[in-house]
């Protein structure tokens, strides 16, 4: 529960060395979209191999709450397992005491699995430690496969990693901004797509898609009749605006009809909506719960990409654009009507799954497999727990 309940997360920019006398850090502005990558990956996957020819790592009891101060038997079980994948020197000894060595060991494995930099070992961060030295042979190989097949963008572009509920903004080889993004339930998935941002919609309206009209609207009415009024929604038909009131709500007749939420800040996409071409008519916005970026498992949205500090990408994207610099954009939020905006030069945009990836010589990357695409049950740690 300490990991659930904890408001720190784990970015790629949380910056410490586990191992100072070999100077590895686990932030990076390598894009994952990158032939350095592609060859880190294999190098990664020597290791792993490696590893696994020696009989892989030992089973860390998830028996306790181990943190810094604790001496236990347990601590040199964890010792081996940190040494073993590389967080921990080998010169730190094996002793039963929880030191800042360990400290600061757990604390880089905790950052490589995207949990909470803590130090602290919850059930996510034990559930993260047993998965065999084999299955996580196989998630990087499965990976690499995945970034092989991927074609290397160029350029500006705009990649969306589903697992790891983070936004690449990408210029010139390097990450320039990184976001924390909440995506897709498990029975709501974001899809994978290729596009190019072209609309950028400040102080958007709302249409709620029918999936959510039938799985959320027509059952919050029928426990609160005046959902739609306190939430600036309005049913709209073929002749104009329909009263609520003469709508059967114990049947599903509403939902043939266009539910459209008024921009403001209560609005589901706040203050900005970045549009892109597709098939299943995903998007990325703002969001008023800004809260939701701050839960160890993102993956609660109906499949579109909500964005933290999503005024910074925007701002990025409309860089090209003239007349919408961050002064108009903001004073186009404050004036509350909604504007279309289009990007003069639209932006490529991936919604991407890589679940395992490595950003150098020892510091491999592994995240849940929330949706279950690398075919081992063992990697969808979210939902075995």
């Amino acid at each position: 529960m300490e990991v659930l309940q904890s408001n720190r997360r784990g970015n790629w920019d949380d910056t410490f060395d586990a191992r100072s006398s070999q100077g590895d850090q686990v932030a990076t502005n390598l894009p994952i979209f990158s032939l350095q990558t592609v060859a880190y990956i294999q190098q990664a996957i020597g290791q792993y191999s490696n590893i696994v020819a020696q009989g892989g790592w030992p089973v860390v009891p998830a028996t306790k709450k181990l943190e810094l101060g604790v001496v236990d038997p347990d601590v040199a079980v964890l010792r081996k397992r940190l040494m073993i994948s590389g967080d921990l020197s080998t010169n730190a000894g094996m002793s039963e005491s929880f030191d800042t060595y360990v400290d600061a060991a757990v604390k880089r494995f905790q950052a490589r699995h995207g949990l909470p930099v803590d130090g602290v070992l919850g059930k996510y961060s034990y559930a993260a430690l047993n998965v065999s030295a084999q299955t996580r042979l196989g998630q990087l190989q499965t990976n690499l496969a995945r970034l092989q097949s991927q074609a290397q963008p160029v350029g500006r572009y705009v990649m969306v990693n589903i697992p790891a509920a983070q936004i690449e903004a990408v210029e010139n080889g390097r990450v320039v901004l990184r976001h924390t993004a909440i995506v897709g339930k498990v029975d709501r998935q974001t899809p994978i797509l290729n596009s190019a941002i072209n609309e950028i919609i400040v102080n958007p309206y709302w249409n709620a898609p029918e999936s959510i009209v039938r799985k959320d609207i027509i059952p919050l009415m029928r426990k609160n009749p005046q959902y739609l009024a306190e939430n600036n929604i309005r049913i709209l038909g073929p002749n104009g605006e329909i009263d609520p009131t003469t709508i059967d709500w114990n049947t599903e007749d509403a939902a043939k009809f266009r539910f459209r939420q008024d921009p403001g800040k209560i609005n589901a996409m706040a203050s900005v909506k970045i549009n892109f071409p597709n098939q299943h008519a995903t998007y990325m916005h703002d969001t008023p719960q800004q809260t939701l970026f701050d839960k160890l498992m993102r993956f609660d949205s109906s499949g579109c990409v909500r964005v933290q500090n999503v005024r910074d990408l925007v701002t990025w994207l409309l860089r090209d654009t003239p007349g919408w610099d961050r002064q108009r954009f903001e004073a186009t939020i404050k004036s509350g009507e909604s504007t279309p905006v289009q990007l003069a030069v639209p932006v490529p945009i991936y919604f991407s799954y890589v679940s395992a990836w490595s950003t150098g010589d020892g510091v491999v990357h592994f995240r849940d497999d929330i949706y279950g695409m690398d075919g081992v049950s063992e990697l969808q740690l979210s939902q075995a727990l």
